[in-house]
């Protein structure tokens, strides 16, 4: 075995990063049930941060190498990322709506503590998926590769669990929906890792995005959103479709852009030194 490791060490870290990672799942599908699911879904991202740890720990380096050390530059990047994720859902659904004139209202019974008791329960599905696909596996191809290599390799595996699902795949309008957006999704993900160098950002992005999708603005109105969209257009015909999916989703690259060149923004960025 330490022939084997000693002779292709990379290939040796990929493996026991995989078996590591997938072992963290395993294990959290049997912790996270019952009474510890209702109230604290955090098995996964505890595990997680161990074998992240550990994978860090067998190369001498530490989780300072992706950011996850509790300092306060570090930790302040969590509220930014959320108040980003929600600016830029919000964004490309006010854009969207602007252009096929669908009225935005406000939701007369708003459940408050819903919604913000929401941010404890989506925080662990987040961060287990930046572990995984924006954790040390996405770090070390890039250290081995490139960027770009990293971005397209993950970015496929990261769409790959959203569309390999049953009702998606019988749905070819969410098939085509979840292939371009997901790669979006990670290339804004991976681009505020790489920028902030912390992986505090992206699970606040993360976060906030996937908070507004259910509580900022929906398409239906209810207690637990803060807007929503009284009368939704639907396309009968692909060409709309797919005319409106490139518009909202060129806005999500426009914040990624915005995030690859942030030197020039803020006080929070000033002292951050650019790849």
């Amino acid at each position: 075995m330490k022939k084997i490791w000693n002779k292709y060490p990379v290939i040796a870290r990929y493996i026991l990063g995989v078996f590591l990672l997938g072992l963290c799942l395993f294990i959290s599908g049997f912790i996270n049930k019952g009474v510890i699911k209702e109230y604290f879904p955090y098995a996964s991202v505890i595990l997680l941060f161990i074998a992240t740890w550990l994978l860090y720990k067998t190369e001498n380096e530490s989780l300072n190498s992706i950011g996850l050390n509790f300092s306060l530059k570090n930790i302040s990047f969590l509220p930014l990322g959320i108040l980003v994720g929600a600016i830029a859902f919000l964004g490309a659904r006010i854009l969207r709506a602007l252009c096929l004139g669908e009225p935005i209202e406000i939701s007369e019974s708003i459940n408050y503590s819903t919604i913000l008791f929401s941010f404890y329960f989506i925080l662990p599905q987040v961060a287990t998926e930046e572990f995984l696909f924006r954790g040390y596996l996405f770090k070390k191809t890039i250290s081995i590769s490139s960027v770009f290599i990293a971005n397209v390799i993950f970015s496929i595996l990261f769409m790959l669990i959203h569309v390999l699902d049953e009702n998606v795949m019988n749905n070819r309008g969410m098939m085509i929906l979840l292939a371009v957006t997901i790669p979006v999704g990670h290339l804004l993900f991976a681009t505020a890792l790489i920028k902030s160098k912390t992986l505090f950002f992206p699970i606040g992005i993360h976060l906030g995005n996937n908070w507004a999708t259910r509580h900022l603005i929906t398409d239906s109105g209810s207690r637990e959103s803060l807007l929503y969209i009284s009368d939704k257009v639907n396309f009968d015909t692909w060409t709309p479709f797919l005319m409106m999916l490139l518009i909202t989703n060129g806005f999500f690259l426009f914040i990624t852009f915005l995030i690859w060149k942030w030197g020039k923004f803020g006080y929070l960025f000033k002292n951050v030194k650019l790849p």
